[in-house]
C-alpha cells in the first residue's frame, strides 16, 4: 500500500482504510440502497449542500477533507470493508482534541443489509485501538441518540461507559435530538484491549 493512502487496520473479518475516490461506486450503492435507514439518525446537510451520492467530485472532495484533516491530526476517516474489500460502512474519530484533553468523538454506520453480523464492534473495536495504541489518546466518547439501540449495542459490546444524557445535544433529521454519552479512557482500555483481542496493525500514520 502506498504511503499517500493512510493506515490500513485489518481485524479478523473487517478492515479499515481511507476512502478514495475509486471507491465512489461501491459508497454510492450503499448510501442509496440504505439512505432511508440510515438518514433518520444523520444530522440534515445544509439547504443547498451538494449529495457525495449524486456526483463523484464531491466525493472526491469529501475524501480530500478527511485526509486534510489527518495530516492536521483533527480527525480520522475510514471506510469499513470486510476482509474480501466489500465496502459496508464507516468508521471515524472526530473532534480529536490535544493538550489536557487528549480525546475524540467515534463514529459509525454500516449497510443495512450487513447490520446484524458483528462488523461494527469489530470495526469500532479497531478504531479504540488505533486512538488509545497508535494516537495515544486518553478518551474516546460516543453520542448516540437514545432511541437508537443498535447503536447503543455497539457502545455497550465494546465497554464503553454511559455516563448520561446531554439535552438537544445535537441536529439530527432536523430536529435538536437528546444524546446519550458513552465513553472509554485509556485506563479502561487497557483492560478491554485483551478480553477483544483487538490489534490495530497500520501502514502509516
Amino acid at each position: 500500500m502506498r504511503r499517500h493512502e493512510g493506515p490500513r487496520l485489518a481485524g479478523d473479518r473487517v478492515m479499515l482504510r481511507p476512502l478514495r475516490a475509486r471507491d465512489f461506486p461501491a459508497w454510492r450503492e450503499v448510501r442509496m440502497a440504505s439512505r432511508d435507514w440510515l438518514e433518520p439518525w444523520e444530522p440534515r446537510p445544509e439547504p443547498g449542500a451538494p449529495d457525495p451520492a449524486n456526483d463523484v467530485e464531491v466525493f472526491r472532495s469529501r475524501c480530500a477533507a478527511w485526509d486534510r484533516q489527518r495530516q492536521f491530526d483533527a480527525a480520522y476517516g475510514f471506510g469499513l470493508f470486510l476482509n474480501d474489500d466489500r465496502f459496508i460502512g464507516e468508521v471515524s474519530l472526530g473532534s480529536v482534541q490535544r493538550g489536557p484533553f487528549q480525546s475524540a468523538s467515534i463514529g459509525y454506520w454500516v449497510d443495512q443489509r450487513s447490520a446484524g453480523n458483528g462488523y461494527v464492534p469489530e470495526g469500532v473495536g479497531l478504531i479504540l485501538a488505533y486512538g488509545f495504541d497508535e494516537l495515544h489518546l486518553h478518551r474516546l466518547e460516543a453520542a448516540i441518540v437514545p432511541r437508537n439501540t443498535a447503536s447503543r449495542r455497539v457502545a455497550e459490546k465494546l465497554g464503553l461507559r454511559e455516563e448520561g444524557t446531554s439535552l438537544r445535544f445535537l441536529q439530527i433529521a432536523g430536529v435538536y435530538e437528546d444524546h446519550v454519552r458513552y465513553a472509554i479512557t485509556t485506563e479502561e482500555w487497557a483492560n478491554r484491549r485483551a478480553k477483544l483481542g483487538t490489534d490495530a496493525s497500520r501502514s502509516d500514520r
